[in-house]
């Protein structure tokens, strides 16, 4: 008897709708998660109770509601038609469903499904291109600690981050090319930034991370885990498939949170630094694979709002990859080059 197989594409999530509570309820298990705020127990506890909650969830639905379509998040409504792209690729042997780490569609729901359908052989892919111990991290250790809860545990193989894979970088090329005709004279390579310490944590020797002056120069054995070299190395791939020169391009990291150090450049500060300094016309490739809140709202508005006052005319913002058919594409490759059970499916 031949089983069917199970794609589960994971993305981070989104609040059920956007207004305070339900943007609450999202950030409380967002950042309740001791991947994503590294700290003690009870300082995670009074930061978040004390700090974040009573005040973030009324600016941050104010900011979805500038996002939200008619179809609901964009993060959702994008995630759904990829999930229905890639299942019409990889056909009736395997099933393909989409679940949230944080928020709806849950993981443990989609579980269920895989359950009721028979599917004992589980291929789990974060749709996260550069790993983090936050994200990447965080979903793989949701969906084993839900699977291996239950009485039949199903097979689990994970899909590794694919920064590199000349799939996604081709897709990703593909959406920016059009944005580049005249070259403008920056280009923007803007990634979610992660606090330096967990960068270092991704480090287990102590001996590389921030220490040595090239530690990014390349991904190899001493710093295979870590975020920043993950995105270096993935902005040189594309600027080098795109034809945009080194001194035309800027990587910088976005949407940082507290005081303690984070990844930089700042994308905000990259900006208003560069349209100060007479820079007119840029474009900024998000990493996002997804439109959501800190694609559409944080750079597309605000991002823009603040090249303007700074003396830019035009920014342009590339759109996120989505459910183009390309990416869906790139998406059925990696999964099955990447499992035997796809493979064989």
């Amino acid at each position: 008897m031949k089983e069917p197989a199970g794609l589960l594409l994971v993305n981070l999530g989104t609040p059920d709708a956007p207004h305070p509570r339900e943007v609450r309820r999202y950030l409380r298990e967002f950042l309740s998660d001791p991947r994503v705020l590294d700290l003690p127990a009870f300082l995670r506890f009074l930061l978040l109770e004390l700090v974040i909650l009573p005040r973030r969830p009324r600016a941050s639905a104010a900011a979805y509601r500038k996002i939200w379509g008619p179809e609901g998040s964009p993060l959702l409504v994008h995630g759904r038609a990829l999930a229905g792209k890639v299942q019409a690729l990889l056909g009736e042997g395997v099933q393909v469903e989409l679940a949230m780490r944080y928020g709806r569609p849950a993981i443990a729901n989609a579980l269920d499904r895989f359950a009721a359908a028979g599917v004992s052989r589980l291929v789990v892919f974060p749709l996260y291109p550069q790993y983090s111990s936050a994200a990447t991290g965080s979903s793989i250790e949701q969906v084993l600690r839900l699977a291996t809860a239950r009485w039949n545990t199903p097979y689990v193989q994970v899909i590794p981050p694919f920064y590199d894979h000349p799939a996604y970088l081709d897709a990703r090329a593909a959406m920016v090319r059009p944005f580049l005709d005249p070259l403008p004279e920056r280009v923007f390579f803007s990634f979610h930034g992660l606090p330096e310490r967990q960068v270092r944590k991704s480090d287990p020797s102590g001996k590389h991370c921030f220490v040595q002056a090239d530690c990014c120069a390349a991904v190899g054995p001493a710093n295979r885990h870590c975020y920043r070299a993950q995105c270096l190395a993935t902005a040189r791939l594309l600027a080098e498939r795109l034809g945009v020169p080194e001194e035309r391009r800027s990587v910088c990291f976005q949407s940082r949170l507290g005081r303690a150090p984070w990844l930089a450049p700042a994308t905000e500060e990259v900006l208003a630094s560069e349209a100060r300094r007479g820079v007119r016309r840029a474009v900024i490739v998000p990493s996002f694979v997804t439109d959501c809140l800190e694609t559409l709202e944080e750079l597309a508005i605000r991002g823009a709002e603040i090249w303007r006052e700074n003396g830019g005319e035009t920014l342009q913002v590339v759109p996120a990859l989505n459910a183009d058919d390309r990416f869906a594409a790139a998406v059925a490759q990696i999964a099955v080059q990447g499992s035997t059970w796809l493979a064989a499916a």
